[in-house]
């Protein structure tokens, strides 16, 4: 009799199509809720530069009795880092796996109409990726600002968004957020089995409100510092 050794949590989830599947489902919640909270925070700039400033310095303090000033910053930060290895590394396996498996007689239509979402999400993850870097860059360390690193957190917005090319990659950026969200979402609606015939139409408008709600909520900030209405 053959005896086949069991696998622990880890092997058994990574190891198959579904197990990966869920872990770039999972990931891909914690993101979408932080890309929510920053959202709304971000929409603090039209409050004005004491509200705004107090919500940035707020941030900071969270928790500081007990995990030490940005403790809990560098938490999420943490969080957000692994989330990002393991939802890169579980859709890069997911697609080795779908394209050594792809048979060679695929029919032009069929591939394109299968591939139209992958292709969305690996661009789009793409730019995601190179903004966030841009980003930390520009608003966390200060590298590429314009403004000094004493300079409030307010005027560091508004002068980073004076800049036409930085307002524009920014927005390519949220819209590629937009359709990352949009399909993702979907697909962990799917993941997690919350899907069936009937309700097909109702998660989909779901995703695209959800993603259409979180792109305009970044896209509006740059969009008011560039016309004059945040200054």
């Amino acid at each position: 009799m053959v005896i086949t050794p069991q696998r622990n949590i880890v092997s058994r989830t990574w190891g198959t199509s579904v197990g990966k599947k869920s872990v770039i489902a999972v990931t891909g919640v914690i993101f979408l809720l932080y890309v929510t909270a920053h959202m709304l925070g971000n929409l603090k700039v039209f409050f004005g530069i004491e509200s705004f400033d107090t919500y940035a310095q707020h941030l900071r303090e969270i928790g500081e009795a007990i995990v030490g000033y940005e403790g809990v910053l560098w938490i999420v930060r943490v969080v957000l880092l692994s989330s990002l290895v393991l939802h890169m590394w579980a859709a890069f396996s997911l697609w080795y796996k779908a394209k050594k498996a792809r048979p060679v007689g695929y029919q032009h239509r069929q591939r394109w109409e299968g591939s139209y979402a992958a292709r969305t999400m690996r661009w789009g993850g793409v730019i995601i990726a190179l903004f966030v870097v841009w980003h930390i860059l520009d608003l966390t360390t200060g590298s590429v600002n314009p403004l000094p690193g004493d300079a409030s957190a307010y005027m560091k917005l508004v002068a980073s968004f004076d800049r036409w090319y930085v307002s524009l990659f920014y927005i390519l950026a949220v819209v590629a957020l937009g359709f990352h969200i949009r399909h993702g979402l979907w697909s962990a609606i799917q993941t997690f089995g919350a899907n069936s015939a009937m309700k097909q139409n109702a998660l989909k408008t779901l995703a695209f409100v959800v993603a259409a709600v979180i792109t305009i909520g970044f896209a509006i900030v740059p969009l008011a510092v560039m016309t004059g209405l945040v200054r």
